[in-house]
């Protein structure tokens, strides 16, 4: 099956890849430099209802088939900040995570017109995507695995392998995708089981 024909599934996400040599201070001790801002997006994601308007959006979708575009906005800009410090934590760079700029993550959501959107489908969706969730916590375990293998590639060669990096932006990519569909609400188009 080719994919020229094939229109851009609602949720993308690039990272560019490191053509360089790394940090190895920065990546040794990448676990003490991500706190602080890990501790950033962890309050902006407590003190708004989980980072994200799910249940206001859900209401709005379900009763008046609306989705607010500054809701969809700030939901656009929390998941790219979220998204650059997850990259960040997973050596993908060692440029500190910017709060505003795009850095070396590229991610896109299309907003959604919601009168096309199916009004009852967001009661249904987190269950729907319960087989996504199984198969990402099978990859993000192995993803766990495959970044100690990158940590360890870094302070030697100060290189990231290309397979790994591809693989862990593969099982990002991909649960961008189920979030977009699950929790983000952007989409009633299935997300596909794949990495790419």
């Amino acid at each position: 099956m080719t994919t020229e024909n094939v229109a851009p599934y609602a949720a993308r996400l690039e990272i560019d890849y490191p053509d360089r040599d790394l940090d190895r201070v920065s990546t040794g001790l990448r676990l003490l430099y991500v706190l602080p801002i890990a501790i950033v997006i962890g309050l902006l994601s407590s003190a708004t209802a989980g980072g994200l308007l799910f249940a206001p959006t859900l209401l709005m979708i379900l009763f008046r088939q609306k989705y607010p575009r500054w809701w969809f906005d700030f939901n656009l800009q929390l998941t790219r900040f979220a998204m650059r410090v997850t990259a960040y934590a997973t050596m993908m760079s060692d440029e500190y995570p910017s709060t505003t700029d795009e850095q070396y993550v590229h991610l896109d959501l299309d907003y959604p017109d919601a009168t096309r959107l199916n009004r009852w489908a967001p009661l249904w969706k987190w269950l729907l995507a319960i087989p996504h969730y199984i198969i990402l916590a099978v990859l993000a375990l192995a993803a766990l695995f495959a970044l100690i293998v990158a940590w360890f590639a870094i302070l030697f060669t100060g290189r990231y392998p290309r397979g790994i990096f591809e693989f862990v932006s593969g099982v990002m990519r991909w649960g961008l995708r189920v979030e977009a569909y699950a929790v983000l609400l952007i989409t009633d188009d299935y997300p596909p089981f794949s990495l790419d």
